[in-house]
């Protein structure tokens, strides 16, 4: 990617320019399956919650928010804490330049420094660009589920596909929250090799 192009940790400045990637997705198309954009505060809310354990991060160009990917909790109950649930947004006048490859890079191995194991993706289906991308990322598809969802008039499918980050083991550790100092140490040369 061109140094141009920078991958780093969101900040509360960036919360308005992730809605705006992300409104139209919400308002235009069946990539999500939310149907109303969350007012600023809403937004900001998710985010802040989200951050409290999992990475959420951006790619900036010339200093804007031109895409975004994080991992929030896949379900609640305590047998799940391995797994997460990802996401990632791209601005379509960036599509096609390597953002949601290096996103998706640099937010799986910091999951990975985290101690979980699972990555679920879950996709309105069709979408051949997102199941074509996440596959190329080394996820799997496992379950197609007919008719999940309704949005713009249609019932829609979902894909839902795997990433494995790791090997399971008979007794797993805790996965460890986003502000652990053994995460940290990692972070900055981390995010060097992502820029």
């Amino acid at each position: 990617m061109k140094p141009e192009y920078q991958i780093t940790w969101i900040e509360e400045s960036d919360y308005a320019a992730c809605l705006d990637i992300y409104a139209p997705y919400i308002r235009d198309t069946v990539i999500t399956f939310e149907y109303e954009v969350p007012t600023p505060e809403e937004f900001s809310e998710r985010i802040r919650s989200i951050t409290r354990t999992y990475p959420w991060l951006v790619c900036r160009y010339e200093g804007k928010v031109v895409g975004y990917a994080y991992a929030s909790r896949y379900r609640d109950r305590i047998a799940y804490q391995w797994s997460v649930e990802s996401a990632i947004y791209v601005h379509p006048d960036f599509h096609g330049k390597g953002i949601a490859r290096r996103l998706y890079e640099t937010l799986l191995t910091i999951l990975r420094l985290q101690g979980f194991l699972t990555v679920y993706a879950i996709v309105g289906y069709p979408n051949e660009q997102s199941v074509g991308f996440h596959k190329s990322m080394g996820f799997e598809a496992f379950a197609h589920f007919k008719k999940s969802g309704y949005k713009h008039g249609q019932w829609r499918d979902t894909l839902w596909l795997q990433y494995t980050l790791g090997e399971y083991p008979v007794e797993p550790k805790d996965p460890v929250g986003i502000g652990s100092v053994k995460v940290k140490k990692e972070l900055e040369a981390l995010f060097r090799a992502a820029n």
